[in-house]
């Protein structure tokens, strides 16, 4: 279950889609720890901002700023402020669970002969594997800073991203590294 999200977009008389007279505001929202995208339904007064974290249950004693959940969306149903706001708000995620991350470049298995499953992020091919896997063996990472001074590689937490908006976007690979189908 997710406790914190990232507000993507804030509709404050909710989608164009709906039909009848009163319609609710909602946000549309990435969970930070499933990776899951939702429609919240906000407090009553309360208006949410792009870009900022929320609580999705109650924190120190304060309600949280959602009243509900309203359901789980696909890709296909962010509007397309939210779609221009989610590489920001993954990069967040990333950054502020970096270990989580880091793991993966530290522990990411071979699947077979010729295929590794640091070959599914964006950009990373066969020669950049074969560095990453051999720098590992020698300490491994601990930060994303020390990759990118290791390897060359230039922010290998948008590699991460990549990954993620494809696997949210539904890549028609097997393979899920980060999000649950």
């Amino acid at each position: 279950m997710e406790s914190y999200a990232y507000i993507l977009d804030y509709l404050p008389n909710g989608r164009q889609t709906e039909h009848g007279f009163h319609r609710e505001p909602l946000a549309l929202a990435i969970g930070e720890t499933e990776l899951k995208l939702f429609e919240l339904v906000p407090r009553p007064g309360v208006s949410l901002t792009p870009g900022t974290r929320v609580p999705l249950v109650p924190v120190g004693g304060a309600p949280a700023p959602v009243d509900h959940v309203r359901r789980r969306i696909g890709y296909d149903e962010l509007t397309v402020s939210a779609r221009t706001e989610l590489p920001a708000a993954l990069e967040a995620i990333v950054r502020d669970n970096a270990a989580r991350y880091l793991r993966f470049f530290n522990e990411a298995p071979a699947v077979s002969r010729r295929f590794h499953l640091l070959e599914l992020l964006p950009g990373i091919g066969k020669k950049t594997m074969q560095q990453i896997v051999d720098e590992r063996r020698r300490a491994p990472f601990q930060s994303f800073a020390e990759i990118e001074s290791r390897l060359h590689l230039k922010n290998p937490e948008h590699l991460i991203v990549g990954r993620i908006e494809q696997e949210l976007s539904g890549v028609d690979d097997k393979y899920r590294l980060f999000v649950a189908p």
